[in-house]
């Protein structure tokens, strides 16, 4: 499991640790605020379009063939502008690296539900989406290390030696996993399985816990220089939010496990927690931004396993890396969503009602989720 820990911790790594240090350090490619956002577009772009097709090939192939070949084109792609130190090959080594990550993190994710049984999918989820806050939290201030020490090119040296590094190791200690046989599926058998509230339920709590969460990195920062503070508190806010999202996730992941929680009061919980967090983030002040950051993280990493493993329980073992694609779209989507939504709210109020309307709206995709009486059961639950 080692090595698709250190997958999970690539992918979010090489997603913020590069991302929070475009604007500052690549004068000469970043020229100007629509050029950053197409870079930092260029990574989830290529996943929200790729994920659902690499998890296919997941299903196809099998899952450790992906998973190697995604690591090895990330570590490819890292080196290219680490060699070519140019514009246009910044946007080259960006789009590689969201594609490469495109195959690798969906195989990850159905080699954690493959490799264990299905009773203990809660804790593996759990640790899974552990390692990959980590990666989320120490990307911004690692790669700013290295990007002080050594400019943007060594952070793509890091990158590739990490990508080559984690594909090595993937190769020498994961098992194989040979693709399971299937019926043929057609578009409207697809359509039909995508569509069945037993994947659109973890599907959306999924999304709105990542919209929740990339919300709170974004904006916290920014309504907390509104209210006048530096740097350093509002960087707090946002270890503070990844901290409890990675602390949460391995704790609900066990609880799932050993039956003292349920996938269906679980992820309402977590909808809830994650929803009063947004609210909290209205208030002014430090205690707002940090009782915000901190609710906000908890909810998210309650959601983050228990979604997973609820996808793991409905979905055909021979079809999970097509489902964990198609769930990873979702996420992307929220990921995307949830900062457009609370700017366009700001764009005509303030941030403050933009925090109170996903606020609103997660807690009414928690409705949801309870009223849902098909929410998958994990072999915990059953």
């Amino acid at each position: 499991m080692w090595p698709l820990y250190a997958a999970g911790f690539t992918t979010a790594f090489g997603a913020h640790g590069i991302a929070a240090n475009l604007g500052g350090h690549t004068h000469d490619a970043v020229t100007s605020l629509l050029v950053l956002g197409g870079l930092l577009a260029l990574y989830d772009g290529a996943e929200v379009l790729l994920k659902p097709v690499f998890g296919t090939l997941a299903d196809r192939v099998g899952a450790r063939p992906v998973l190697l070949g995604g690591l090895v084109a990330f570590a490819a792609a890292s080196a290219v502008y680490a060699v070519a130190d140019s514009p246009g090959w910044l946007w080259a080594a960006r789009l590689g690296q969201g594609a490469a990550a495109s195959a690798f993190s969906p195989s990850a994710s159905a080699l954690v539900a493959r490799l264990n049984p299905a009773a203990k999918h809660g804790r593996a989820f759990g640790s899974y989406g552990f390692y990959k806050s980590v990666g989320y939290t120490l990307g911004p201030l690692l790669g700013g290390v290295v990007v002080w020490a050594g400019g943007l090119r060594l952070l793509f040296v890091v990158l590739a030696v990490l990508g080559a590094a984690v594909a090595v190791w993937a190769g020498l200690a994961v098992p194989a996993v040979p693709p399971l046989p299937k019926a043929r599926q057609t578009v409207l058998d697809l359509a039909r399985r995508l569509a069945d509230p037993a994947f659109l339920t973890p599907t959306t709590a999924l999304a709105a816990a990542t919209a929740a969460l990339s919300v709170g990195v974004g904006f916290l920062p920014v309504s907390g220089r509104v209210d006048g503070l530096g740097t350093v508190a509002t960087g707090a806010a946002v270890s503070v939010l990844a901290g409890c999202a990675a602390i949460v996730q391995p704790r609900a992941g066990r609880a799932l496990d050993e039956g003292r929680l349920t996938t269906r009061t679980g992820l309402t919980a977590g909808l809830l927690v994650t929803a009063v967090g947004m609210a909290c983030a209205m208030l002014p002040g430090l205690t707002g931004i940090l009782v915000g950051a901190a609710l906000t993280g908890a909810g998210t990493g309650l959601i983050t396993p228990l979604g997973f493993a609820a996808l793991a329980a409905s979905t055909p073992a021979e079809r999970l890396g097509q489902t964990m694609g198609a769930a990873e779209l979702g996420r992307e989507l929220g990921d995307a969503g949830g900062p457009l939504l609370v700017a366009a709210v700001a764009s005509y109020t303030t941030l403050t009602y933009g925090f109170g309307v996903l606020a609103v709206l997660i807690g009414g995709v928690a409705a949801v989720v309870f009223a849902q009486r098909t929410v998958p059961r994990t072999a915990a639950e059953a």
